[in-house]
Protein backbone atom coordinates (compact mmCIF):
# COMPACT_ATOMS: atom_id res chain seq x y z
CA UNK A 1 0.00 0.00 0.00
CA UNK A 2 1.40 3.78 -0.77
CA UNK A 3 0.63 6.41 1.31
CA UNK A 4 -1.66 8.86 -0.12
CA UNK A 5 0.31 12.70 -0.84
CA UNK A 6 -1.09 16.09 -1.11
CA UNK A 7 0.46 19.11 -0.82
CA UNK A 8 -0.98 22.36 0.37
CA UNK A 9 -0.33 26.09 -1.43
CA UNK A 10 3.05 27.18 0.16
CA UNK A 11 1.40 30.62 1.05
CA UNK A 12 -1.29 29.01 2.95
CA UNK A 13 1.47 26.80 5.11
CA UNK A 14 3.54 29.44 5.52
CA UNK A 15 0.97 31.65 7.13
CA UNK A 16 -0.17 28.78 9.01
CA UNK A 17 3.63 28.20 10.61
CA UNK A 18 3.11 32.39 11.13
CA UNK A 19 -0.07 31.80 13.20
CA UNK A 20 1.22 28.87 15.44
CA UNK A 21 4.56 30.79 15.77
CA UNK A 22 2.80 33.62 17.14
CA UNK A 23 0.72 32.32 19.23
CA UNK A 24 2.94 30.26 20.65
CA UNK A 25 5.07 33.14 21.14
CA UNK A 26 1.68 35.14 23.11
CA UNK A 27 0.86 32.07 25.11
CA UNK A 28 -2.61 31.77 23.25
CA UNK A 29 -4.38 28.45 22.04
CA UNK A 30 -6.60 28.85 19.31
CA UNK A 31 -10.20 27.20 17.39
CA UNK A 32 -11.43 27.03 14.41
CA UNK A 33 -15.08 26.58 13.40
CA UNK A 34 -15.30 26.02 9.72
CA UNK A 35 -17.80 25.39 6.93
CA UNK A 36 -17.50 26.92 3.51
CA UNK A 37 -13.63 25.80 3.76
CA UNK A 38 -14.26 22.48 4.94
CA UNK A 39 -11.34 21.68 7.26
CA UNK A 40 -8.83 23.43 4.99
CA UNK A 41 -7.45 25.71 7.89
CA UNK A 42 -7.36 23.24 10.64
CA UNK A 43 -5.75 20.87 7.58
CA UNK A 44 -3.16 23.57 6.99
CA UNK A 45 -2.56 24.07 11.25
CA UNK A 46 -2.05 20.42 11.79
CA UNK A 47 0.53 20.03 8.83
CA UNK A 48 3.02 21.67 10.88
CA UNK A 49 4.91 19.90 13.20
CA UNK A 50 4.60 20.94 16.84
CA UNK A 51 1.28 22.65 16.00
CA UNK A 52 -0.47 20.99 19.04
CA UNK A 53 0.84 23.31 21.83
CA UNK A 54 -1.65 25.87 20.24
CA UNK A 55 -4.00 24.23 18.21
CA UNK A 56 -6.61 23.16 20.59
CA UNK A 57 -9.87 22.21 17.69
CA UNK A 58 -11.05 22.38 14.79
CA UNK A 59 -14.54 21.83 13.96
CA UNK A 60 -16.30 21.52 10.15
CA UNK A 61 -20.10 22.34 10.51
CA UNK A 62 -21.28 21.95 7.11
CA UNK A 63 -24.83 21.68 7.59
CA UNK A 64 -27.30 23.68 9.30
CA UNK A 65 -27.67 20.89 11.23
CA UNK A 66 -24.26 20.37 12.62
CA UNK A 67 -23.78 24.05 13.30
CA UNK A 68 -26.59 24.12 15.60
CA UNK A 69 -25.60 20.22 17.47
CA UNK A 70 -21.99 20.82 17.36
CA UNK A 71 -21.08 24.54 18.12
CA UNK A 72 -24.71 25.73 19.44
CA UNK A 73 -25.61 27.70 16.55
CA UNK A 74 -29.47 29.05 17.48
CA UNK A 75 -31.96 27.50 14.89
CA UNK A 76 -33.65 30.95 14.86
CA UNK A 77 -30.03 32.38 14.08
CA UNK A 78 -29.98 30.39 10.88
CA UNK A 79 -33.81 30.83 9.98
CA UNK A 80 -33.94 34.65 10.26
CA UNK A 81 -30.25 35.56 9.36
CA UNK A 82 -29.26 32.53 7.35
CA UNK A 83 -25.72 30.16 7.76
CA UNK A 84 -23.73 32.78 5.70
CA UNK A 85 -24.42 35.87 7.63
CA UNK A 86 -22.40 37.72 10.77
CA UNK A 87 -24.74 36.32 13.27
CA UNK A 88 -24.32 32.67 12.04
CA UNK A 89 -20.34 33.30 12.09
CA UNK A 90 -20.26 34.78 15.54
CA UNK A 91 -22.62 32.11 16.95
CA UNK A 92 -19.99 29.44 15.50
CA UNK A 93 -16.98 31.11 16.81
CA UNK A 94 -18.55 32.07 20.14
CA UNK A 95 -19.67 28.00 20.15
CA UNK A 96 -15.82 26.56 19.40
CA UNK A 97 -14.57 29.15 22.45
CA UNK A 98 -17.54 27.41 24.67
CA UNK A 99 -16.36 24.16 23.77
CA UNK A 100 -12.52 24.29 24.18
CA UNK A 101 -10.14 25.50 26.22
CA UNK A 102 -8.81 28.24 23.08
CA UNK A 103 -8.43 31.65 23.74
CA UNK A 104 -9.03 32.59 20.43
CA UNK A 105 -11.67 31.21 17.76
CA UNK A 106 -12.34 31.55 14.02
CA UNK A 107 -15.09 30.75 12.10
CA UNK A 108 -15.38 30.46 8.34
CA UNK A 109 -19.07 30.23 6.38
CA UNK A 110 -19.76 30.82 3.08
CA UNK A 111 -20.86 30.20 -0.67
CA UNK A 112 -17.91 28.37 -2.21
CA UNK A 113 -19.94 27.58 -5.56
CA UNK A 114 -20.34 26.82 -8.42
CA UNK A 115 -24.18 26.82 -7.09
CA UNK A 116 -25.94 27.94 -4.08
CA UNK A 117 -25.35 31.94 -4.74
CA UNK A 118 -28.26 34.52 -5.06
CA UNK A 119 -28.41 37.84 -5.72
CA UNK A 120 -28.02 39.45 -1.89
CA UNK A 121 -24.75 36.84 -1.26
CA UNK A 122 -23.45 35.68 -4.70
CA UNK A 123 -20.76 32.52 -5.03
CA UNK A 124 -17.83 33.88 -3.30
CA UNK A 125 -19.52 35.44 -0.31
CA UNK A 126 -17.75 34.30 2.91
CA UNK A 127 -18.48 35.62 6.67
CA UNK A 128 -15.41 35.58 8.62
CA UNK A 129 -15.71 36.29 12.66
CA UNK A 130 -13.36 36.20 15.63
CA UNK A 131 -14.49 34.97 19.13
CA UNK A 132 -11.62 35.74 22.05
CA UNK A 133 -12.65 34.39 25.52
CA UNK A 134 -14.13 37.13 27.84
CA UNK A 135 -14.72 39.40 25.31
CA UNK A 136 -18.38 40.72 24.28
CA UNK A 137 -18.60 40.91 20.31
CA UNK A 138 -18.44 43.88 18.47
CA UNK A 139 -18.68 44.62 14.84
CA UNK A 140 -14.89 44.82 14.72
CA UNK A 141 -14.81 41.42 15.16
CA UNK A 142 -16.88 39.91 12.28
CA UNK A 143 -16.22 40.59 8.27
CA UNK A 144 -17.99 39.88 5.10
CA UNK A 145 -16.09 39.48 1.84
CA UNK A 146 -16.96 38.79 -1.59
CA UNK A 147 -14.08 37.02 -3.20
CA UNK A 148 -16.14 36.66 -6.31
CA UNK A 149 -16.25 33.37 -8.35
CA UNK A 150 -12.84 32.28 -8.41
CA UNK A 151 -13.87 28.84 -8.50
CA UNK A 152 -14.78 26.61 -5.41
CA UNK A 153 -11.26 25.84 -4.69
CA UNK A 154 -10.07 29.59 -5.65
CA UNK A 155 -12.86 30.58 -2.73
CA UNK A 156 -12.05 28.38 -0.61
CA UNK A 157 -8.01 29.44 -0.52
CA UNK A 158 -9.13 32.26 -0.21
CA UNK A 159 -11.43 32.03 3.01
CA UNK A 160 -9.21 30.10 4.29
CA UNK A 161 -5.93 32.88 3.96
CA UNK A 162 -8.19 35.52 5.61
CA UNK A 163 -9.40 33.16 8.34
CA UNK A 164 -5.46 32.41 9.37
CA UNK A 165 -4.67 36.41 9.36
CA UNK A 166 -7.39 36.95 11.82
CA UNK A 167 -6.23 34.34 13.99
CA UNK A 168 -2.80 36.36 14.21
CA UNK A 169 -2.41 38.39 17.98
CA UNK A 170 -2.17 41.55 15.99
CA UNK A 171 -5.99 40.94 14.33
CA UNK A 172 -6.86 40.28 17.76
CA UNK A 173 -7.32 41.52 21.40
CA UNK A 174 -5.85 39.92 23.78
CA UNK A 175 -8.00 37.49 26.49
Amino acid sequence: MTQASYTLPDELLTLARRVLDENRAAGLRIAVAESCTGGLVSAALTEIPGSSDVFEAGFVTYSNEAKHQVLGVGEEVIETFGSVSVACAWAMANGAIEKTNADVAVSITGIAGPGGGSEQKPVGTVVFSRAVRGQEFDEAMADMKNFGDLGRAGVRLQAALCALELLLPSSSPSP
